[in-house]
């Protein structure tokens, strides 16, 4: 019998071990074996039972991180994209959520927030068929998001609102979006009470519950479209402006708050992808990259959105991407879930299963109300660094030689 030679011989029986290991592993995973759905079960019962693979285990991955954040006390910081407030997810799923303590601070479009205030001054939003006809539609002066619609005169009504708002005395300085939003909350919330209006909105509640609302590109919504206008017409009069480098420096300032101040490790929980997500999740490169203030990253990371990963596109980038920038942390990256869905059709799922258990509530943390000391904390932080930051602002620039300045 031929002799095997020992490096053949080492490379089977590694080969071997690793096989052993593996099947080892999957013998000490959790077996798929759903129950029989009988309808007395609850939300969460449902969700841990009945959704056992592909996109449904990717959901119940999602409301399990969920469950865990709340219950190990996490600074849960939430992003919204899309047009989710004419769809209504803000009243079915982010305000309870919000009033239940569990999300801390958000970033949204400015759209959402500023198409949420239709219903306030009376206006409505519809279902409409989406292939109606938008050139039709057009005459009828109705705008169309998919399969909602409403009057043109709901833009132009809400734009008179807004624009009453911005030129307050209150408004007129420099201020960043979380200051901005906080006084129309406020506003808003004056609003509501003065006409008996029950069912609040965003805005509102964020005020009362004392959570930062972030849009980190203010310019592309009807708010700061409003503002152009006031500029152009009152010049010298209208002094409000978004200070979008203090705004920046104000996420990062909340996260590290957050972190370091009040000891919480940090969660992000993201409905779409585009700007908000990518906006928050900035804070943690700024801090530890540009700033350097050692930061470990978002802990938990929640993500439902339908872009596929592999477009190289920042609304799909997975946890494991976002650790190698540092935005996520190392365990974050086993503590994270990308669910390929439609949030409008997982979200409100998740968010039924999570409020009917009456343990998972938070007191509210009212990060808004920590606003000037997380800024002042960060900026001490930095100012300690100075002295070594100085030399990341400095790069030797290449010099044109005589001859790279003649002309061809």
């Amino acid at each position: 019998m031929p002799r095997v030679p020992d490096d053949a011989r080492s490379k089977k029986n590694a080969s071997l071990s690793r096989a052993r290991g593996l099947r080892g592993e999957l013998a000490r995973a959790r077996d798929v074996s759903p129950r029989a759905i009988t309808g007395r079960e609850s939300p969460a019962e449902i969700l841990r039972h009945g959704f056992p693979a592909y996109v449904g285990r990717q959901e119940r991955t999602a409301f399990e991180l969920l469950v865990r954040a709340i219950q190990e006390d996490y600074s849960l910081f939430a992003t919204l994209s899309g047009a989710m407030t004419p769809a209504g997810l803000h009243q079915s799923c982010l305000i309870p959520l919000i009033e239940r303590g569990i999300i801390e601070s958000l970033t949204t479009t400015g759209a959402n927030l500023y198409h949420d205030a239709h219903r306030l001054i009376g206006h409505r939003i519809h279902e409409i068929d989406p292939n109606a006809g938008d050139l039709k539609l057009r005459l009828a002066r109705i705008i169309r998001i998919y399969d909602l619609g409403f009057w043109e005169e709901t833009l132009l009504d809400t734009d008179r609102l807004f624009s009453a708002l911005l030129r307050k005395p209150e408004f007129q300085r420099r201020m960043t979006t979380p200051e901005l939003h906080s006084l129309l909350g406020k506003e808003i919330a004056d609003i509501e009470e003065a006409l008996g209006i029950e069912t609040p909105s965003l805005l509102s509640t964020c005020y009362r519950h004392g959570v930062p609302i972030f849009v980190g590109a203010v310019q592309d919504g009807s708010i700061f479209l409003n503002m152009v206008k006031l500029k152009r017409l009152l010049g010298a009069e209208f002094k409000l402006e978004i200070d979008v480098n203090d705004d920046v420096f104000a996420m990062a300032a909340m996260q590290h708050y957050a972190s370091e101040k009040l000891g919480r490790p940090l969660a992000v929980m993201m409905l779409g992808g585009g700007v908000p997500k990518n906006y928050t999740l900035q804070g943690e490169p700024l801090l530890d990259q540009i700033l350097g203030v050692p930061t470990p990253g978002f802990d938990i990371d929640v993500q439902i959105c339908v872009d596929p990963v592999d477009n190289g596109a920042l609304s799909s980038c997975p946890a494991g991407e976002g650790h190698t920038w540092g935005k996520v942390s190392p365990e974050g990256v086993g503590r994270s879930i990308y669910v390929h869905a439609d949030v409008t059709a997982i979200f409100p799922w998740i968010t039924y299963a999570l409020l009917s258990d009456p343990s998972l509530t938070k007191k509210p943390r009212r990060l808004m109300d920590h606003f000037v000391d997380a800024v002042a904390t960060l900026d001490a932080a930095v100012q300690r660094r100075a002295r070594k930051l100085r030399s990341t602002i400095e790069y030797e620039l290449p010099k044109k030689t005589v001859a790279s300045r003649r002309k061809p």
